[in-house]
């Protein structure tokens, strides 16, 4: 199993997606002689899980069934255990694209964190980029190389426990785009313009407060980048459904009366077609947004080494 590569089958030592609904999934990793627990009922690894194929339909003791997903880093940033505040999928998407990510691409990243977005930069550069990410806190570096072992991913990334501002990122002119998620990135924009190459590197840095922004840009303007721009991505979610409405009166009975002479006083007029017109409804689709949306995460900053 990997997150660059499918795999048809599951295997003992898999990370899998145990899919209840939308809103109800977690990950597990994959264990001979090993059980889980689910709402409905117990999933044992040896016979429910090895050898079936991703995607099948596991039925758990208490009769109720479940999927099993193979992992995707879309599917572990909302599965994933929080060791920090993480990027999702929105702020994601934006970023490979800014920084003009493909295969083969060399980024540099600080911090690691949760390894939300390390794992979708790895799949974007794989088979033949590297991704250099630089983690501050010990036990988080330690853990990060441990899941990006278990997720075959590990010849794609070098993870580093040091202080970016302070030790850089470990090497030098080799970064074709460089990320930033720390509290001061303008202490290190020094270091991300030395590790980005010659010329046309691009850089983004992520911080939740303007004021963050603000000395990040003066910082980068000191240090000769150009192109400098802040976004802040925010996704409105609308549900698309039926809705039916009364066709309304429009009062044609009083002017075809009026049209042809006839008194509204006649009762002669009492039995016509139009004065027993019923209301009738007309339904159609439309898109109605969710009540509640998720609002500010922060603001992405990026730049060109000019």
């Amino acid at each position: 199993m990997s997150f660059v590569e499918y795999g048809d089958t599951i295997k003992d030592g898999d990370t899998a997606i145990v899919f209840l609904g939308h809103e109800s999934m977690f990950p597990v990793k994959v264990q001979h002689g090993t059980v889980t627990q689910t709402k409905y009922g117990v999933i044992r690894h040896s016979t429910d899980l090895i050898g079936k194929k991703y995607g099948s339909k596991v039925t758990c003791s208490k009769g109720g069934w479940v999927f099993i997903l193979h992992p995707t880093p879309e599917l572990w940033t909302m599965n994933l255990p929080h060791r920090t505040q993480i990027l999702y999928s929105t702020d994601i998407s934006i970023i490979t694209m800014m920084l003009e990510l493909k295969p083969g691409s060399i980024v540099c990243e600080s911090g690691t964190g949760s390894g939300s977005l390390s794992h979708a930069l790895i799949r974007t550069v794989a088979p033949t980029g590297h991704l250099y990410t630089v983690e501050f806190h010990q036990q988080r570096a330690e853990k990060a190389r441990e899941e990006f072992r278990e997720h075959g991913v590990e010849h794609l990334v070098t993870v580093t426990n040091q202080d970016v501002c302070k030790n850089g990122f470990g090497v030098s002119n080799i970064a074709d785009a460089v990320f930033l998620d720390i509290p001061s990135p303008w202490e290190a924009i020094g270091h991300a313009k030395s590790v980005l190459k010659a010329e046309g590197g691009r850089i983004c840095s992520f911080s939740p407060c303007i004021e963050q922004v603000q000395r990040t840009c003066l910082a980068m303007e000191e240090y000769g980048f150009t192109e400098i721009n802040t976004l802040e991505i925010l996704l409105r979610v609308y549900n698309v459904r039926t809705i039916s409405l009364q066709i309304p009166d429009l009062g044609k009975a009083a002017e075809d009366n009026s049209s042809t002479g006839f008194d509204s006083s006649n009762t002669s007029n009492q039995g016509s077609p139009c004065a027993n017109l019923q209301q009738g409804t007309v339904q159609f689709k439309s898109g109605v947004p969710l009540r509640e949306m998720v609002g500010h995460t922060g603001y992405l900053t990026f730049a060109t080494k000019s």
